[in-house]
């Protein structure tokens, strides 16, 4: 993690107190909302705590915002996640936990791909329309996958997400790669 990334707990501190702030609602006022403790709520806004999907759910629900707001983290040009490191927030009632890779904005579309690349050339793609985004997650194989100036290489599980309203390449490294391409189209 690098010095201007944020834990899970930085993000979700902050997203509850800028949206709870918003709302104009004090920590007693926004659990009793919830119907989660304020000490709770206290110590999850000073970065603190171990928050469960039901809690952050229940939040989000009081704060008239979707769950994706309070975990995900502001979005930089290009993002990605290696495989093993997305934040999984786990249930208290199930055997579950969710990690949460992108949010879809309002108003947006998207179109999912299955890519089948093999080594031997690199797939130069032109800028797509203004608003495109496109979001990568590599199956199998390795490959270099970004905008033009700045591909990143990436592993079986790794997730991409970059502008696709600039120039980008899609180039395997190794015979069988395969990925799932998701065209954001605002």
């Amino acid at each position: 993690m690098s010095a201007t990334e944020n834990t899970p707990l930085e993000i979700i501190s902050a997203s509850l107190r800028r949206e709870r702030e918003r709302v104009g609602l004090s920590l007693t006022d926004l659990a009793k909302r919830a119907g989660v403790a304020k000490s709770t709520l206290s110590q999850l806004e000073s970065g603190s705590g171990n928050p469960s999907v039901e809690t952050l759910w229940a939040l989000a629900v009081a704060l008239g915002v979707p769950f994706s707001r309070l975990v995900d983290p502001p979005t930089p040009q290009v993002r990605v996640v290696r495989s093993g490191q997305a934040t999984l927030v786990r249930s208290e009632q199930s055997p579950y936990a969710a990690a949460l890779l992108s949010s879809c904005p309002a108003g947006a579309r998207r179109d999912v791909y299955l890519l089948q690349l093999d080594p031997g050339g690199v797939r130069n793609a032109d800028a797509h329309i203004p608003g495109t985004v496109e979001h990568l997650i590599l199956t199998a194989g390795r490959a270099r996958v970004g905008p033009v100036e700045n591909p990143v290489e990436l592993a079986p599980g790794d997730y991409i997400s970059f502008s696709g309203h600039v120039p980008h390449v899609y180039e395997a490294l190794e015979s069988g790669t395969t990925a799932v391409l998701v065209m954001e189209h605002v």
